[in-house]
């Protein structure tokens, strides 16, 4: 990927549908000259943060957990699922406990999907499937019980309806942990923190009130964005009001506890934690 333009500062959102409530208002900015918008995938956002092509954008915790030292989260900001009406799901023919040893299709392009799925087999079900990354919306998944899809990928297949067990992972997380998921976090690198604090606190200021804004205007972001599932205005609803988009005490607290068990099972750096919060708003 890349670099940014020289003196460009660089926000990368993705469109789907789980942030869309942010993406529609920041998409309305008048942006000062020398800020621009990149849209892209999640995958593609966590890649391009890690490269420096993207200077403040949101990140999935597994890609923030793997180099903590890259970044600061900042303060009041996220995409956190708080009821069943998730965005990551494991699609089977079979009930859970028979895919022991068993293959799962899982997305190649949603790490944190599967660092999910793991933890939600092996440390809260005591489950060891055998994982085969893949294309989920190709003909592969007919080769599978199981299929893991994340995002909107994971909307259609519930639209679909092809599957008879719907496991919503978030919900299952949240059954066993009592916490919200957090699906992702903001942050800013370290670099921009340290020639452009000023512009930094800007970008923050105005990253909240698109968040204040497209909370409270779920009508209208609706009715822009339920064609592209294509699910219902009212099923896009209830699915929006699941989310949350702060980073409240209960969500910090989810945050910590998710990074906790990537700890344990070796799969992020170990100063992961304490977590490096921006919030230098005044």
């Amino acid at each position: 990927m890349d670099e940014n333009p020289k003196g460009c500062i660089t926000i990368g959102m993705s469109a789907c549908l789980n942030t869309v409530p942010l993406y529609e208002q920041w998409r309305g900015c008048l942006l000062p000259g020398n800020w621009r918008l990149l849209v892209d995938t999640p995958a593609a956002l966590d890649a391009g943060l890690a490269t420096g092509r993207i200077d403040i954008g949101f990140l999935s915790p597994v890609a923030y957990a793997l180099h903590p030292e890259r970044y600061r989260i900042l303060s009041g900001l996220s995409v956190t699922a708080c009821g069943p009406v998730g965005v990551t799901y494991l699609f089977s023919h079979v009930p859970l406990d028979q895919l022991h040893q068993q293959p799962v299709l899982v997305s190649a392009e949603s790490p944190a999907a599967l660092a999910l799925l793991r933890i939600v087999l092996e440390e809260l079900h005591g489950l060891r499937p055998q994982y085969q990354p893949g294309m989920v919306r190709g003909e592969d998944r007919r080769n599978f019980q199981a299929v893991l899809a994340a995002g909107d990928d994971a909307l259609r297949f519930v639209e679909e309806a092809a599957y008879l067990y719907q496991y919503d992972l978030g919900d299952i997380w949240r059954r066993e942990t009592a916490l919200p998921l957090v699906l992702a976090v903001c942050v800013v690198r370290e670099e921009l923190c340290a020639v452009s604090e000023e512009a930094v606190v800007a970008i923050h200021r105005e990253l909240l009130r698109c968040r204040d804004e497209g909370r409270a205007d779920l009508e209208t972001v609706c009715a822009l964005s339920a064609g592209r599932i294509p699910m219902s205005k009212k099923r896009c609803h209830d699915y929006l009001s699941t989310l949350q988009y702060d980073l409240g005490a209960n969500k910090r607290k989810a945050l910590e506890t998710f990074l906790q068990f990537l700890l344990k099972r070796g799969e992020c750096d170990s100063a992961a934690l304490p977590m490096k919060v921006f919030a230098n708003l005044y």
